[in-house]
C-alpha cells in the first residue's frame, strides 16, 4: 500500500515536471545517475516508522534509495556518490513538494544492508 503511494505521488511529480511520465521513470532516472562509478541501482522503498506515535509532530515516513556497487569505493568516492544522488532528488522541488505532502520527511541513499546515507 505504502509503495503504490508512493509510485503516485512520483508520477505526479514527474507529470508535473516533465510533461507526459510514469512512475517508471523515476526508476530509469535513478538507475542512470550512478552508471560510470559501477553502482548498479536496485529500486526504491517507503519505510514508515512505528517507534514514532502516530500523534507526534514528526513525520513517521521516509524513502531508501538502494544501490550496490560492484567492489566498495574508496570513502571519497562513496561520499561524492551519495551526493550526487542526494542532489537529483533535491533539486526536483516538485517531487520534494509531493513527497513532502505525502508526509515524507527524509530520503535516504544506501549502498549496503548496514548503512544509509540521509539527504534531508
Amino acid at each position: 500500500m505504502a509503495r503504490a503511494n508512493l509510485l503516485i505521488i512520483v508520477a505526479t511529480a514527474l507529470l508535473l515536471a516533465s510533461g507526459p511520465a510514469t512512475a517508471e521513470n523515476l526508476d530509469l532516472v535513478l538507475s542512470g545517475l550512478l552508471e560510470g562509478e559501477k553502482a548498479t541501482y536496485i529500486g526504491y522503498d517507503s519505510i514508515e516508522r512505528e517507534d514514532i506515535p502516530e500523534s507526534s509532530s514528526v513525520e513517521r515516513k521516509y524513502l531508501i534509495v538502494d544501490y550496490r556497487f560492484d567492489r566498495a569505493p574508496a570513502d571519497a568516492q562513496l561520499q561524492a556518490s551519495v551526493h550526487k544522488v542526494c542532489m537529483a532528488l533535491l533539486g526536483n522541488r516538485e517531487l520534494i513538494r509531493n513527497l513532502t505532502a505525502a508526509g515524507y520527511d527524509m530520503v535516504s541513499i544506501a549502498f549496503n544492508r548496514q548503512s544509509q546515507y540521509d539527504c534531508l
